[in-house]
């Protein structure tokens, strides 16, 4: 939920907390489809849509789409609920891409299957 202690000056949401939720959101499915850490390389293509203010609850949706040898590339979409309970609006998308990194954070290759989840 968007609180007021991450507001602007107009009262609306700092667009680089939408960003960091949403990097949260990609580095779960990429670490979840990569079966180990992954490190965010890069942000594409972010649009801003319509703005997020306090009371909304942001909900993220995440696809992994492209997958190389150590990357991924993430497609996500943030929602809003207005006012916990309002309607529903998407306020921004973007392309994330994602690298597989072992212990050492040296990129390492993307398991060739998905692994199952219950």
């Amino acid at each position: 939920m968007a609180m007021p202690a991450d507001t602007n000056a107009s009262g609306d949401i700092f667009g680089g907390w939408v960003l960091s939720q949403m990097d949260l959101a990609g580095g779960i499915a990429a670490g979840q489809r990569a079966g180990g850490r992954v490190v965010t390389i890069a942000v594409d293509k972010m649009k801003f849509i319509r703005p997020v203010h306090v009371g909304d609850v942001l909900c993220i949706y995440s696809h992994v789409g492209r997958v190389g040898r150590s990357s991924m590339e993430i497609t996500l979409e943030a929602w809003v609920l207005r006012h916990r309970y309002g309607h529903r609006e998407k306020v921004t998308q973007a392309m994330f891409t994602m690298v597989c990194v072992d212990e050492n954070g040296k990129p390492c290759p993307v398991p060739k299957d998905a692994p199952a989840f219950e």
